[in-house]
């Protein structure tokens, strides 16, 4: 059945279905869902059997179709990029618009020769942690790296040389929301929230913030605040509230109030 919807015509699933097949194209597949495969059914198109005498050429064929679609080592490579893509996007709840624009800056990278003597998966992670900062997602590095298994240093790397390779543009990261995150993982109150949001404008506004990790410096500011309110947490409670190591706390907290101070 068909129904006018706004003077455009609506399939039903099974017509869909018959006229673009059941997968969709997508950057996300290692064939982006184009690929066709021979079947092992021994019929032709009219549903007649096949002659006896042609099927070991079918078989043939069969084989042949494989190696060329699977054998190949940039086949492989993108199987196993795409099989982690795939792994990472329901451990990490990636969107649909976040694991295209990944799978289209791994291709990219793919396309210019930088996967020689990389880690697949770290420059999989890498392009996945440029996707999330492109749709303003989330997501850290320490989350993508504690959920990848690939070393938070090799991510860094790679999203680094990406960047400066294709000349992506990524946009700031909001201080509030790391703010916000960090209070909500150590239930921290709103006034010392408050309190943090503040610090942490002044302390973008001073140039402090420049190269420093987004989460651990929120953790700083928010344990620099809780000492202001009387507020009782220690900085190993924010450094879990950040997933990030208490030494980063600690030389965080050390740096903000050595700067803050010149800076009077």
């Amino acid at each position: 059945m068909k129904a006018e919807w706004n003077g455009a015509v609506a399939l039903n699933e099974s017509e869909i279905k018959a006229r673009t097949g059941l997968q969709q194209s997508s950057l996300a597949s290692h064939d982006m869902g184009l690929s066709t495969v021979i079947g092992k059914e021994n019929i032709d198109a009219s549903k007649k059997k096949i002659e006896p005498s042609i099927l070991s050429s079918m078989q043939r064929l069969r084989i042949w179709d494989f190696r060329t679609q699977v054998q190949s080592s940039s086949d492989k490579s993108l199987r196993i990029a795409f099989s982690e893509l795939g792994r990472l996007k329901d451990k990490l709840g990636l969107s649909e618009a976040i694991v295209e624009k990944a799978a289209y800056i791994f291709r990219k990278a793919h396309q210019k020769g930088k996967l020689r003597g990389r880690s697949i998966p770290a420059v999989m992670a890498a392009s996945i942690y440029i996707a999330c900062r492109q749709m303003e997602a989330s997501r850290t590095l320490d989350d993508i790296a504690a959920i990848s298994n690939v070393k938070r240093k090799a991510i860094a790397k790679y999203h680094r040389e990406l960047v400066l390779e294709f000349q992506i543009e990524l946009p700031e990261i909001d201080s509030a929301k790391c703010i916000s995150r960090v209070a909500n993982n150590a239930n921290i109150t709103e006034k010392t929230k408050h309190h943090a949001i503040n610090l942490m404008n002044l302390v973008i506004k001073q140039g402090i913030s420049a190269g420093k990790d987004p989460m651990g410096l929120a953790a700083a500011v928010l344990y620099t605040s809780c000492v202001k309110t009387g507020e009782e947490k220690s900085q190993m409670d924010l450094a879990n509230a950040a997933q990030t190591a208490d030494a980063t706390v600690r030389n965080r907290v050390k740096d903000l109030k050595k700067r803050l101070e010149l800076n009077k």
